[in-house]
């Protein structure tokens, strides 16, 4: 008894030790638990607050210097920019981003335009001038005479900012690096940290420069940019007020979480602003502080300029760590407790358990033997109902067949197989496995299923079934063998095999399709260029081979640009499907039609023997595709243009027989579209010649080749000229005069006469302006006007523009249109002409007569002169027909009150009938051939008139 007492004693005691022990870890786990969530809780919630400050200030920067890049789009949008215009544009930024001190524009000005720039900024502000600042910011120091200045031409807003006008900042060592780097590169640049002007001595600012280029100039090379470029346009900031207003306005200064340092300059190291952390006297001691994170560092660039923030925590607050403090409480008070218990419900029960715990230990180990053969059993039974329910729900077809040969029984089929052939399972239980082929020949890949099954081994193949239906689909079939029971011998032969099918129709179909739009356009279904160089490199082989030639024939569409450009890109789409069904059916079926991309074919023509199969099926192409093609309410009337080569006379190689049908189809073009040329060996020269013209032309205006030659333009009745029509020539140094013949439409095709135009429009403005000036006071001048400059959105500022440059008053400038220009699109061409006429320039139809205009349309064009071609001046005194339509067209434009100019004149006679018929006005080399302005002037200060 005193033993089981002792016993008992010492039960007790270790249950309490135990009991308190444990109560103290959790306690302590507990305590130290909370403590690190509240750790972690802070650091999350400095990180989310640094970040949020970075972001805030990284993003409140670059919206600040992104309005500049938006004022800057101002100038390339709109040439020139009034000051009105600049001020009306930047007052809702500044508005909108206050952090902004201000906007500017900086003009690049030549010495010699110092003085009118000077006299015609007095006009608004008496005292102005090109000034220079001091060391104390004042900049009423004038600026020595310079080559150029980079004068601060506009500023918003001018309150505060006076002071700035007139500013001479091409010296300025603080922003000369950033004005070079942005100019270079074309993007907004950041200057150093400065003293701004507006607070000298007093605040620490820094400038953001936008370079402006001149319109229409080539800005691919820092060189280029730096010759185009005629100005900047400024943001001004002061970085106290700048972050100060950025994290103002996000609400980042009022909490105290977290102090702010932000570092700018050179490298990122000067210190430009700090807010701290707001103090406290509820910190904790630092035993009971966990961390609370470390500063966090980040840098970005702010146009070009290195930045760096680093955000600091603040110390750790009572309130941050209550959680942990109440649970250190509550754990000691917890043990405490279970303490007590675990005392008063151990000294009771322990002597309780000893005994029933001796009596209960061979019932419990007798009922564990019999649970754990009852759970094998049961585990047995539910895996093997799992396996049949995974074969019955499976979604691929399952087929289970005796191993006993030859026949090879079906014994089961799972519902996927009914579902996937559509056989009932009645319909193939108990039949050979075989019979699950169908009747599908050349099934290579079968052998390999069948000697699987052969050496009763696992096998797999990939082949073609047949449902019940009929439909053919492709399957990825596996087989594996099943074992039965050991028999006497040990041995355990094979049983069964397991035939899994998946479905794979799908997959082959996309392979399929995949395979097919690798070789063939996607629009049209015929080879594309991949198919198409593999069949020509085969069919010169063959030709190679049977000695008989090959024709590769390339064909463009004529004028389908034009149904592109008017009924979209749709209609184009089922044009191109239309044609291609044609050329089909224009072909034989050893011939190969492929399409290149857009409107380009290309056709593999082998020649025989018997008869010229090429020419027959040429023609037959030209008459399939002339045939009228319904687009819509539309019907369209196409051509198209082809070049041969032939193999081998025209080429060895595949690239080299393409190449040259291309340069025989753009010789066809050239001579009239609408039929057919043989490649021969001078047009690949023509071909280099017109390249090399191609390269000259693109820099022949910025080479200063181009002049402009004035044809005199008389009145008929008083014979004194009152006009000029300016022609533009090309003097290249080496190649000579080039005939505008060789290069406008050269120009038009490559987008060159844009710039070219407005460069002769500006020319023949200021000649016509100074000639005026001289006492030619009411002289005119003819401008020609492509068709692209004419159907240019800015074409009607672009004139503005130039008359206001040169001085020349718009009654004075007459451009001239050609008839197909207006007629194309009639509303929009009277859009622009009404346009036009509202600046006051005279409007003229050029080479009347030639074109198709319609008469119900020409009375409503707001048009001042009608021009006769001279193809009509030449015949008009011994064609009689010519003299009719000459008369026909004075009349016209008469009654329609406009005048008659005809072009081409060259003999008395046509003279004399032009008078008679009532002409106005005439031009041509009875009365002088075009010539330059020097030339031109003497025959003005000459006063030759047309004899009476």
């Amino acid at each position: 008894m005193q033993k089981i007492l002792r016993r008992v004693r010492i039960s007790v005691s270790v249950s309490v030790l135990i009991t308190m022990l444990a109560g103290l870890a959790i306690t302590a786990l507990c305590y130290v638990s909370a403590r690190q969530i509240e750790a972690e809780s802070a650091r999350l919630l400095f990180q989310h607050d640094a970040s949020v400050r970075s972001a805030a200030l990284m993003s409140g920067l670059n919206n600040a210097v992104e309005q500049l890049k938006v004022l800057n789009q101002l100038f390339r949008s709109i040439d020139p920019i009034s000051r009105e215009q600049f001020r009306s544009f930047s007052a809702p930024l500044l508005q909108r981003y206050p952090e902004i001190q201000a906007f500017s524009y900086r003009r690049v000005l030549d010495h010699a335009d110092r003085a009118g720039y000077e006299h015609a900024m007095r006009q608004a502000h008496p005292a102005f001038m090109i000034a220079q600042g001091d060391d104390d910011g004042n900049n009423s120091q004038p600026v020595p005479q310079r080559d150029s200045y980079n004068v601060i031409d506009y500023v918003e807003p001018l309150h505060g900012n006076a002071q700035l006008l007139g500013l001479d900042t091409s010296n300025s060592p603080g922003q000369q690096v950033a004005r070079i780097a942005s100019r270079d590169s074309g993007q907004p640049t950041a200057t150093e940290l400065l003293t701004l002007t507006q607070y000298p001595g007093r605040q620490t600012g820094f400038l953001v420069l936008a370079p402006v280029y001149r319109a229409g100039m080539a800005l691919d090379t820092p060189e280029q940019r730096q010759r185009a470029v005629i100005g900047e346009t400024a943001a001004t900031f002061r970085i106290t007020h700048l972050i100060a207003t950025i994290l103002g306005n996000a609400r980042l200064l009022d909490s105290g979480h977290a102090g702010i340092e932000v570092f700018a300059g050179a490298q990122g190291e000067t210190l430009v602003y700090r807010h701290d952390a707001a103090p406290t006297n509820r910190a904790l001691p630092a035993w009971m502080q966990a961390a609370h994170g470390q500063p966090t560092l980040s840098s970005f660039s702010l146009a070009g300029q290195p930045w760096r923030v680093r955000i600091t925590p603040a110390h750790a607050l009572w309130n941050d760590h209550q959680g942990s403090l109440y649970v250190l409480l509550g754990g000691l008070l917890s043990t405490l407790l279970a303490v007590a218990y675990v005392y008063q419900l151990v000294s009771r029960n322990s002597v309780i358990e000893r005994i029933t715990g001796e009596r209960t230990a061979a019932l419990q180990f007798a009922n564990l033997r019999l649970s754990e053969d009852i759970a094998a059993r049961l585990q047995n039974e539910k895996s093997l109902r799992l396996r049949e329910r995974i074969i019955e729900v499976s979604a691929n077809a399952i087929v289970i067949c005796s191993a006993e040969a030859p026949g090879y029984l079906v014994e089961y089929v799972n519902p996927a197989f009914e579902r996937i052939t559509g056989y009932p399972a009645q319909d193939v239980v108990g039949k050979p496995l075989a019979s699950l082929q169908g009747n599908i020949p050349e099934q290579p890949n079968m052998d390999q299923l069948q000697t699987a099954i052969r050496e009763q081994r696992e096998g797999k193949a990939i082949l073609r079934y047949c449902r019940k239906d009929g439909e053919v689909y492709w399957s990825e079939t596996f087989v594996a063998p099943v074992r039965g029971q050991a028999g006497d011998d040990g041995a355990v032969p094979i049983s069964h095999f397991v035939l899994a099918q998946y479905d794979i129709s799908a997959v082959m179909r996309f392979e399929a399709e995949l395979a097919f739009q690798a070789r063939h356009d996607i629009l049209t279904g015929l080879a594309n260029r991949r198919l198409l160089r593999e069949r020509l490199e085969h069919e010169m082989a063959v030709a190679q081979r049977s000695g008989l030639p090959l024709w590769v024939v390339f064909i463009d569409l004529d004028r389908f640009k034009f149904v592109n450009d008017t009924l979209g890109h749709d209609a184009g789409d089922t044009l191109l499907k239309g044609v291609a069904e044609r050329l089909l059916g224009a072909t034989r079926e050893v011939d190969t039609v492929a399409r290149l991309g857009g409107d380009e074919f290309v056709l593999l023509l082998p020649q025989h023997g018997n008869g010229d199969p090429g020419m027959a099926i040429l023609q037959r192409i030209l008459d399939a595709v002339a045939q009228p093609m319904q687009l819509g309410e539309y019907e369209f009337f196409l051509s198209c243009s082809m070049g041969v080569a032939v193999y081998p006379d025209d080429g060895g190689s595949a690239e080299m027989l393409i190449k040259h049908a291309d340069i025989a189809m753009y010789r066809a073009k050239e001579q009239g579209r609408g039929h057919w040329q043989f490649y021969a060996s001078n047009m690949n020269a023509d071909t280099l010649q017109r390249l090399s013209l191609e390269s000259e032309l693109r820099h022949a205006l910025e080479r200063e080749q181009f002049h402009l030659e004035y044809q005199p333009q008389l009145d008929l009745a008083s014979g004194q000229v009152v006009g000029m029509e300016a022609l533009l020539r090309w003097r290249h140094p080496q190649l000579g005069l080039i005939s505008p013949a060789s290069f406008i439409g050269m120009a038009e095709e490559m987008g060159l006469i844009i710039p070219i135009g407005e460069w002769v429009l500006r020319t023949a403005c200021a000649q016509a302006r100074a000639w005026q000036l001289a006492g030619h006071t009411h002289l005119r001048v003819a401008v020609n006007l492509s068709a692209r400059q004419f159907k240019q959105r800015n074409l009607l500022h672009a004139v503005a523009a130039v008359l206001t440059e040169t001085g020349l008053d718009a009654h004075y400038l007459e451009l001239e249109l050609t008839e197909s220009m207006v007629m194309h699109d009639v509303e929009q061409a009277t859009a622009i002409m009404g346009n036009l006429k509202a600046l006051g320039v005279q409007l003229s139809i050029d080479d009347f007569g030639t074109g198709y205009s319609s008469l119900a349309y020409l009375r409503h064009f707001p048009i001042d002169v009608l021009k006769i071609d001279r193809s009509f001046v030449n015949d008009i005194t011994h064609s009689s027909d010519d003299a009719a339509i000459v008369c026909a067209i004075i009349s016209l434009a008469h009654n329609l009150r406009l005048k008659v100019i005809a072009e081409g004149v060259e003999t008395t006679a046509q003279l004399d009938f032009l008078r008679e018929h009532g002409c106005d006005q005439m031009q041509g080399y009875l009365y002088s051939r075009p010539l330059a302005a020097p030339a031109f002037e003497a025959l003005l200060l000459q006063g030759a008139r047309l004899a009476a």
